[in-house]
């Protein structure tokens, strides 16, 4: 499988405007610094399709790109973010899971996107346990393995894999050199 088309569709911070058609909506969702934006473009092969910036906590919004003509990724905001006050970062807390538990957004899979070298932090536990509580297919992407050695990366993924059970699929990625694209994207589009 392969992305042959992607597209900027629009902006939301709230229920008005939420796009509800028969298309499937893929959710990325990941703390702010985890290179959620990175890992969009790595997959759309295009480089500033999602904003990124050396900034952590830059999308403050619902971002919905359409891909193949026939599938959403919807980028949701960062979370984490210390300097953005606390009153803002549980604005943006709120949107997640308000788009994860009003039942309003038609999500198809979720991807939670962890750092490879940290691991599971509290929001990406709880994340995934709203995830599994509403019985959403959600999968995990370990970014940033280009940072580690292979002895790090073996120990980092033993411990994420015994976190967080069996059953649940973990891919390695690097948004840097593309490493587990191919095996990413085979799995977000399949049919």
């Amino acid at each position: 499988m392969e992305i042959t088309s992607a597209q900027f569709i629009k902006s939301i911070v709230g229920s008005h405007n939420l796009i509800v058609d028969d298309m499937p909506q893929i959710s990325f969702v990941g703390r702010s610094n985890v290179g959620k934006s990175s890992v969009i473009n790595k997959l759309v092969n295009q480089k500033r399709l999602v904003k990124s910036s050396s900034t952590p906590g830059k999308t403050q919004q619902i971002n919905f790109f359409l891909i193949n003509d026939d599938t959403y990724f919807v980028d949701l905001p960062g979370y984490g973010y210390a300097k953005i006050g606390q009153k803002y970062r549980e604005k943006l807390r709120k949107l997640i899971l308000w788009y994860f538990i009003s039942g309003e957004a038609p999500v198809t899979k979720v991807v939670v996107i962890v750092d490879a070298k940290a691991g599971l932090r509290g929001f990406d536990r709880e994340m995934i346990d709203i995830i599994r509580e509403h019985g959403y297919p959600f999968v995990v992407v370990a970014n940033k393995i280009d940072k580690l050695n292979q002895k790090k990366l073996h120990k980092s993924i033993t411990d994420l894999k015994g976190e967080l059970g069996d059953g649940i699929e973990v891919f390695l990625f690097s948004a840097k050199t593309g490493k587990g694209r191919e095996k990413l994207i085979n799995n977000l589009l399949e049919a």
